[in-house]
């Protein structure tokens, strides 16, 4: 175990902390919640970080870094779309989740076929991760019974990353469609 590997794991320890605090009928537990997200989503970059700059990446930490931040991801849309019971939460929340799924399942059977390189991260990857857990962080700290300029921006910020959620899933495919397309018979 390596502190990569502490920070990946301290990372899904936080989802049940997270999704339970939005809960607590406090008035402050939204901003508490978005905190928690918060120290959640600076653990996922800091994490990489660490593992380059410490050499201590394992396949262990290569395995477990996606999937918590997929889950967590994941948790904190659900909770959203819970509270907010909205269109426009719940439109780019089922496409983020379902991107997800699209391309998890696509750099799997990729690997399989030894062409996980052709869909590795991208910087468009990065950008929309940046922009999705900025807008996360800022709707789930907003009281979803108050309209705010804020959870207005929060709410653009999400539909932006949907777009690119999108984007970058179809840069994905047609990177893996060499591979994906039928061949001709002869």
């Amino acid at each position: 175990m390596n502190i990569p590997n502490i920070l990946t794991l301290f990372r899904i320890l936080m989802i049940p902390i997270c999704v339970g605090v939005y809960y607590l009928p406090q008035v402050w537990a939204p901003w508490l919640a978005s905190a928690i997200f918060l120290a959640a989503a600076i653990t996922d970059w800091f994490d990489g970080y660490l593992a380059r700059k410490l050499e201590q990446s394992t396949p262990f930490g290569a395995f477990l870094d996606p999937v918590a931040d997929k889950l967590i991801v994941a948790a904190a849309l659900v909770v959203l779309v819970e509270s907010h019971a909205s269109l426009w939460m719940t439109l780019p929340a089922v496409v983020i989740i379902g991107r997800e799924i699209v391309i998890s399942a696509l750099r799997e059977w990729m690997a399989e076929l030894g062409k996980r390189a052709s869909v590795a991260v991208n910087m468009l990857g990065k950008v929309k991760t940046t922009l999705q857990m900025t807008a996360i962080v800022i709707l789930l700290s907003q009281d979803p019974t108050q309209d705010t300029w804020l959870e207005g921006l929060g709410l653009l910020a999400l539909q932006i990353s949907a777009v690119l959620t999108l984007w970058s899933m179809i840069v994905y495919l047609r990177a893996a469609w060499p591979v994906l397309r039928p061949k001709a018979t002869e």
